[in-house]
Parts: structure tokens; sequence; C-alpha cells
């Protein structure tokens, strides 16, 4: 009986797992919903290494500036902050100077995938309630992993812009922000999966 509940759980799972996939999919062949995965992905991402301090924004030329003697050995070390690894190289964007670490780099770039799904299912909720049998509450719903990994994210650079100093009790909560935040992104979308019609999108 053990077996078999276990088993139908594991189905069920797996099916969820294809449909939130499925969903994903045909949002981001959608114009509008691909448009907001795009846009809010990429502003996720600047602001991300932004708030990092990856990412610093004046006008610079454009290429590789300079690498570091071992990248492998450098982009395992723990940077100044929770999350955070040294950067391996520093690259000249026209716009901006972006000390790039890898790590941190693919961390933001996850996060930030994770934010435009969830982005893209509040768009297709207040876009076409319609397909979606919890209406514009998705929206809502959808929304708010965004904003506690972001404030995970953000909150302890702008402590530090601002001279302000965290307590360790504010530090500790940022440091289990980030990881709860990252849980509700991927959790979210298969939740609104079994909500949201594939067909209706």
């Amino acid at each position: 009986m053990a077996r078999t509940q276990t088993a139908n759980v594991a189905q069920r799972v797996t099916d969820r797992v294809g449909r939130t996939l499925a969903l994903v999919a045909s949002s981001v062949r959608r114009r509008g919903s691909r448009a907001v995965f795009a846009v809010v992905t990429l502003g996720y991402l600047v602001t991300f290494l932004w708030a990092m301090g990856d990412l610093n924004f004046r006008r610079t030329g454009v290429g590789v500036v300079a690498v570091v003697d071992d990248p492998l050995a450098r982009m395992l070390e723990p940077g100044p902050g929770p999350y955070t690894h040294e950067p391996v190289a520093l690259v000249e964007l026209g716009v901006g100077v972006l000390q790039f670490s890898p790590l941190n780099t693919a961390l933001g770039i996850g996060i930030a995938a994770l934010v435009g799904v969830n982005m893209a299912f509040t768009y297709i909720a207040i876009t076409q309630p319609k397909s979606c049998s919890i209406g514009t509450s998705a929206g809502v719903l959808a929304s708010i992993p965004a904003l506690v990994a972001g404030s995970a994210c953000c909150a302890p650079a702008i402590f530090l812009a601002l001279g302000i100093t965290a307590s360790g009790i504010a530090l500790t909560a940022f440091l289990w922000l980030l990881p709860l935040g990252i849980v509700l992104l991927l959790v979210t979308p298969l939740y609104l999966a079994g909500q949201i019609d594939p067909t209706a999108v």
C-alpha cells in the first residue's frame, strides 16, 4: 500500500513538472509573455549583478581588460558577501564595467530566469483570466517570490551603499531570504501550472 501511494505521488509530481515545462514553453512562444520574460529576466540580472557589486555603470571601452592568473581556483573563492564568489576577469561593456564572477553570474541568470517565468505567468493571468482558474490572484501570487528573492539580493548592498550597519539578526534573515526566494520561485510555477490551462495560453 505504501509503495503504491509513493508511486502515485511520484507520478503526480512528474505530471505536474511536465505540465509546468509545457506551460513555460507555451508562454515563451506567445509574443506578449515572451517579451515580459525577456525584459524582466534581463532587468533582474542587471540589477542582481549591480546589487552584488559586480557591475558598475560608467562610460568605458569594450573588451576584456584583465584576467586573473588562475581563474578556476579564483572563481571558487568566497567573496565579501553571502552567496558571492571572487571575479576572474574585468570586462568593459561600453556602458559599465563587469567584474565577471562565473558563479555570481550563473546564480544571477538562474534566479533571473525564474523571476522571468513567474512574471510571464503573471502576464498570462492578468491578460487571459479565463485561462486561469484562480484568476488575477495568480499575478499577485507569482510576484511574491520575485520580491522575496530581490530583497535577499539587494538589501545587503543597499545597506552598505547607505552606510547603514545591519544587525546580525538582519543579516541572518537575509541569508535565509535568498534560498527561500529561490524555493518559492520554483514552487509557484508548479502550483500555477495546475491552475492555468495550457491550451488557452
